[in-house]
């Protein structure tokens, strides 16, 4: 099986044109019922199993829910102007600390799909000209237009499915 990429190795190419802001959004909204279907009919010891001492597929779903805040404070930031894009936590304490494995699937899911709702409603409501405005990102340390914000957003939601159905995968290829 191929190896799933570190996130923070991750290079992004931003070169693709501002027109595809609907096609983002239209990926960005699919979001919660991939991860729905993903997660869909595995027990809730199969979602809360940690190998490895690293985080659950349940901690994963939750960390998509944590994220959603950072990313529309961005859209928020391309509305107002900043000079810079809202600085993300790189340590990922709020997933750390959330204690997701306690709570049920199906709360973190819902809270994903509305949280994700609004994200949407934001990225769509934008003024066209601000698709194409570049902010410089944090830790990219290059500039950022609003559809490359969004297409980041998307890329990281499927880094983290890809990761989730790994876990998934080998935890029932381990029972089988």
């Amino acid at each position: 099986m191929n190896q799933i990429p570190l996130w923070f190795e991750r290079k992004f190419d931003f070169s693709f044109p501002a027109e595809l802001h609907p096609n983002l959004c239209a990926r960005l909204r699919g979001t919660p019922a991939r991860l729905k279907d993903l997660v869909h009919g595995y027990s809730a010891e199969i979602l809360r199993e940690k190998p490895r001492q690293k985080w659950s597929a349940q901690e994963h779903v939750g960390h998509l829910l944590d994220l959603e805040p950072l990313w529309t404070a961005r859209v928020g930031d391309y509305e107002a102007g900043s000079s810079v894009l809202t600085t993300a936590d790189l340590t990922n304490r709020k997933t750390d600390e959330a204690n997701h494995n306690a709570r049920p699937t199906e709360q973190i899911l819902a809270g994903f799909r509305t949280a994700r709702a609004e994200l949407v409603r934001r990225a769509e409501a934008a003024d066209p000209a601000l698709f194409a405005r570049a902010i410089p990102h944090p830790r990219l340390k290059k500039p950022m237009r609003l559809v490359d914000h969004l297409y980041f957003v998307a890329e990281h939601d499927d880094h983290h499915l890809a990761v989730i159905w790994q876990l998934l995968h080998d935890a029932t290829a381990k029972s089988s």
